[in-house]
């Protein structure tokens, strides 16, 4: 059976030159450009709801794991960072995922934590571990 597809919409909102409202559900975020790029830094920028999408996923895939294994899992922290490096002479995107997990884990659990973590549906689709199709059209407008 397929999914209804869930809508996130993002727009101009006229506050800044690249600031952004992003409604997502009940849901209103800001998105921005640092100030460096041209923006004024009011909400976080792309790469930084990319790195929230990661650690967030990450973090409640490691949490449901623990609950399912009845694992002793206090609490998990994960942090981000997103760089440009060239490798072979090819500029590529690198994203640093550090995970802290709290807890009396034996080292066995915490290795496969590790391989959970790099399940997750963020994980898995944006390093190509899925089928990801991203279709785009023209619209005459967003509606909402």
């Amino acid at each position: 059976m397929a999914q209804h597809p869930h809508f996130v919409t993002v727009a101009e909102n006229g506050k800044g030159r690249y600031q952004q409202e992003v409604v997502a559900g009940r849901h209103r975020l800001l998105a921005d450009e640092p100030a460096t790029m041209g923006g004024e830094d009011a909400g976080p920028a792309p790469f930084d709801y990319l790195l929230s999408a990661l650690g967030a996923c990450t973090s409640m895939t490691l949490r449901m794991y623990a609950e399912l294994k009845q694992l002793p899992l206090k609490h998990v922290g994960v942090a981000l960072s997103h760089e440009k490096i060239e490798i072979d002479g090819q500029k590529v995107d690198r994203i640093t995922r550090d995970i802290a997990l709290d807890g009396d884990l034996t080292p066995e659990q915490r290795a496969r934590m590790l391989e959970i973590a790099n399940r997750c549906p963020i994980h898995r689709t944006i390093s190509g571990g899925s089928n990801l199709r991203i279709e785009s059209r023209l619209v005459d407008r967003i509606a909402g």
